[in-house]
């Protein structure tokens, strides 16, 4: 009889077990549902603003534009330049020893060409002003919310959006592609020294071969993915900074999760990237 009634008062641990991870998944499917319907309309909210603004000239706020520009790009020189540098200087001499095995020295040049100003140069060049701009832009409009100045400005009638978003993202669509082609130089600058005190490839025989390996599609290639990396950094970074709470924790919060999303974006659009143009065969 004891140990009928202590049966009955034992609790069922497996059905209580399984709801508890079952949540957990839904909680944060539902999470990541609310997020990203969020970051969509935030992104249509922007297109509709930036669609006025382009009918009515008038309306775009000039100086932030040129402000943001100096900040996003002009200042981002030398930290760009110099690890593009690096970047081709590493991968000359990563691919100087197999090239040289096999005597095909002068191919360093298609190597060090292709892979800067196709993949490398805007990559890289968008990592680093997601990380240096995009979390300026989160951190900005995210402490402008903390000290209610976001409230302020709708209470006067200016549209944050307007005023905050739209400035820096057309700053920022200018100013990554001369980025890159700033990238591009010093990518190839960093293999032609490599390759010159390597595998005593001249300077003159290093630019002659590049115009040959390098076609103006894959110059064009490279350059016209930076606008687009340029938007999803713009747009993620302010929409971060929007989301931000109460508290001055919740802006470094915010500001690293604009970091890591504009990055995964970043590499996730450059691969779709690679697939379309594998399967238009550019």
């Amino acid at each position: 009889m004891q140990l009928i009634v202590s049966c009955a008062m034992e609790p069922e641990a497996s059905p209580s077990s399984a709801p508890d991870w079952l949540a957990r998944i839904g909680r944060h499917s539902w999470q990541a549902l609310l997020g990203a319907s969020g970051m969509m309309a935030f992104i249509g909210e922007c297109a509709i603003i930036l669609l006025r603004s382009l009918i009515q000239p008038r309306r775009i706020r000039w100086r932030p534009i040129l402000h943001n520009l100096q900040a996003a790009g002009f200042e981002a020189l030398p930290i760009v330049g110099l690890l593009s540098f690096l970047m081709g200087f590493v991968i000359a001499y990563q691919g100087a020893d197999q090239l040289q095995r096999f005597g095909a020295n002068i191919f360093i040049v298609d190597l060090v060409g292709l892979s800067m100003l196709r993949e490398l140069s805007p990559l890289l060049t968008a990592i680093i002003v997601a990380g240096r701009s995009g979390s300026a832009y989160a951190a900005q409009i995210g402490t402008m919310k903390v000290t209610e100045e976001i409230d302020a400005l709708r209470t006067i009638g200016v549209g944050p959006i307007e005023l905050l978003v739209l400035p820096k993202m057309l700053a920022l669509i200018i100013a990554l592609p001369l980025l890159t082609l700033f990238a591009d130089v010093a990518g190839v600058l960093g293999g032609m020294l490599m390759a010159r005190s390597k595998l005593d490839v001249s300077f003159d025989v290093f630019l002659n071969r590049l115009g040959d390996a390098v076609s103006l599609s894959s110059f064009l290639t490279g350059i016209g993915k930076a606008p687009v990396f340029a938007a999803i950094i713009a747009l993620v970074g302010c929409y971060q900074g929007f989301q931000v709470g109460g508290s001055a924790d919740s802006v470094g919060r915010q500001t690293t999760v604009s970091v890591v999303q504009s990055i995964f974006l970043v590499i996730l659009a450059d691969a779709l990237f690679s697939v379309v143009f594998n399967w238009l065969k550019i």
